[in-house]
C-alpha cells in the first residue's frame, strides 16, 4: 500500500515537473518572441525615420520662405531624435556605433539650433546651406545601408536574438553586426562636414557640461529611472529603458527611453550621471487640435519648473507654432536676468503636456550668486542710444553672452516699430549697442500642409 502511494506520488511529481518545465519553456518562448518583436519594430522604425530625415532635409533645400524654414528644420530635429531613440532600442551595444550616434546627434543639434533662430533677421549662411546639402546627400548613403540590411533580413529570415547569441565573438560576414559596422564606417567619412558654428559649439557644449557636472553625487540607473518618472508624472504602467550614453556624449550620462501606454506617448531623455540632471527630453506623439491658450501653457510650464526644483526662472520669450508653445526662461538674480542661464520648454496646446525640455544652458551657467558690477551709465543714457523711431515699452537689467563667450551687463529694452517688436541690449558700462533682436510672432500651423 505504502509502495503504491509512493509510486503514485512520484508519478504526480514527475508529471508536475514536466508541466512546470513546459510552462517555463512556454514562458521563455513568449518572452523571446516579445523581445524579437520589439527589436523588429525598433529596426523598422529606424528605417522609416532615416527615410524621413532624407525627405525633410530635401524639403528644406527646396524652400524659399524663411517663415516655413524654421518649422521644417524643427521637423528634421524631431525626426532625427526619433531615429536616435529607435537606434538605442536595438541590441547593438556591443558594436562600435559611436560615429553613427554622434552623426545623428549633430544633425539634431544643428537643425534645432537653426530652427529656434530668427531666420528672417539672421538667415542661413552659405556655409550652413552647404552643410544642409551635404547632410542631404549623406542621409541617402545611410538610407541605402538600411535598405541593404532590410533586404538581407527578408531574404534570409534572420532574427535579432539568434544573431546576438551567434555573434558573441567576431561578427560574421553579411550579418546584422557586419551591416551596422559598415554603416558606422561610412558615417566616419562624414566627419569632414562643415557644421559651421554648430560643430565647435557641440564640442564646447559637451566639455562645458562635463565641467559643470563634475564632482556632483552620482546616481544609479534605477535612480535615473525613478527621477524621470517623477519629473514626467508617469505611473507604474510606464516602462523605462536606461542605457549608458557616456561614449556618445563625452560626459557621464544615461539615455532613457520611456513608453507611456496610458497616454499613448513615448519619451527619450538624456540625464547626467553626476547630479541626476535632465539635459533634455522630448515626447513623441501627434499634437492634436489646440484647446488651451498661451497663458495656460505658461502656467503648465511654471508648474513643471517648480516640480523640477528650478527656482528663480522667469519667462523671457514665448511664441507658438504647429499647436506648440515655445517658452524660454532665464534665471533672475536681484532683478537682473541672466540670459546664459536658460531653459527652453515646449508645451502641447492640445492637453498642456511638456513635450520638450532643453536645460543645457541652465546646467552650464547657473550660479547661486554672481558678483554683478554696477552700471556705469544710467538707464536714461542707455535708452538715448536707441533708434528714436523705436517706442520703448519695457526695460530690464540683464546679463548676456557675447560672441566671444564673455558675460556682459546690459540694459535690455523692449520696443516697437510699426507691427514689429524688438529687444535691444545696450552695454551698461560703455553704452555700446551689443545686440538687436526682432521678437518672433506666432507662426501659422504648417503641420497639416
Amino acid at each position: 500500500m505504502i509502495r503504491n502511494l509512493m509510486i503514485g506520488a512520484l508519478a504526480v511529481a514527475v508529471v508536475g515537473t514536466g508541466v512546470w518545465g513546459y510552462q517555463q519553456k512556454n514562458d521563455k518562448e513568449h518572452l523571446a518572441q516579445a523581445a524579437e518583436n520589439m527589436y523588429q519594430r525598433a529596426y523598422h522604425d529606424l528605417s522609416f525615420h532615416i527615410d524621413q530625415i532624407e525627405d525633410e532635409l530635401g524639403k528644406t533645400l527646396a524652400m524659399n520662405s524663411q517663415r516655413q524654414l524654421s518649422p521644417a528644420l524643427a521637423d528634421v530635429w524631431r525626426v532625427t531624435s526619433l531615429a536616435e531613440k529607435s537606434l538605442a532600442e536595438l541590441p547593438v551595444q556591443g558594436l562600435s556605433m559611436e560615429d553613427t550616434e554622434k552623426y545623428l546627434y549633430k544633425i539634431a543639434d544643428f537643425s534645432y539650433r537653426t530652427s529656434v533662430r530668427d531666420l528672417n533677421q539672421d538667415p542661413l549662411t552659405d556655409k550652413e546651406y552647404k552643410t544642409l546639402e551635404q547632410l542631404y546627400e549623406q542621409s541617402a548613403s545611410i538610407r541605402q545601408s538600411m535598405r541593404e540590411t532590410q533586404a538581407m533580413m527578408m531574404n534570409t529570415d534572420m532574427h535579432w536574438l539568434a544573431e546576438r547569441e551567434r555573434e558573441d565573438s567576431e561578427p560574421a560576414q553579411n550579418s546584422f553586426a557586419d551591416h551596422f559596422e559598415r554603416m558606422n564606417k561610412s558615417v566616419q567619412g562624414f566627419s569632414e562636414v562643415e557644421w559651421g558654428a554648430t560643430d565647435s559649439a557641440i564640442r564646447n557644449l559637451n566639455g562645458e557640461l562635463k565641467d559643470a557636472l563634475e564632482g556632483r553625487e552620482e546616481i544609479s540607473k534605477e535612480e535615473a529611472k525613478q527621477a524621470a518618472l517623477e519629473l514626467l508624472q508617469l505611473g507604474k504602467e510606464a516602462t523605462v529603458r536606461v542605457d549608458d550614453a557616456s561614449d556618445a556624449l563625452d560626459y557621464p550620462a544615461y539615455s532613457l527611453i520611456i513608453d507611456d501606454p496610458e497616454n499613448k506617448a513615448n519619451y527619450n531623455m538624456d540625464m547626467s550621471v553626476e547630479g541626476g540632471e535632465p539635459i533634455w527630453f522630448m515626447q513623441s506623439r501627434k499634437i492634436d487640435k489646440q484647446t488651451i491658450g498661451l497663458n495656460e501653457a505658461v502656467q503648465k510650464a511654471d508648474a513643471f519648473l517648480e516640480r523640477a526644483n528650478k527656482e528663480g526662472m522667469v519667462l523671457v520669450e514665448s511664441t507658438q507654432y504647429n499647436n506648440r508653445a515655445v517658452l524660454e526662461y532665464a534665471y533672475e538674480e536681484d532683478g537682473v536676468r541672466i540670459y546664459p542661464d536658460s531653459i527652453t520648454l515646449e508645451v502641447a496646446l492640445d492637453d498642456g503636456d511638456i513635450v520638450s525640455y532643453v536645460g543645457r544652458g541652465h546646467i552650464i551657467h547657473h550660479l547661486d550668486s554672481r558678483n554683478l558690477p554696477n552700471p556705469a551709465i544710467s538707464k536714461a543714457d542707455a535708452q538715448g542710444m536707441i533708434n528714436p523711431r523705436i517706442e520703448v515699452m519695457e526695460d530690464h537689467l540683464a546679463v548676456i553672452e557675447t560672441d566671444l563667450n564673455e558675460d556682459v551687463l546690459v540694459y535690455e529694452f523692449y520696443g516697437t516699430k510699426n507691427n514689429d517688436t524688438y529687444r535691444i541690449f545696450i552695454n551698461a558700462q560703455t553704452g555700446d549697442e551689443e545686440k538687436v533682436e526682432r521678437m518672433k510672432d506666432t507662426e501659422p500651423d504648417y503641420s497639416n500642409e
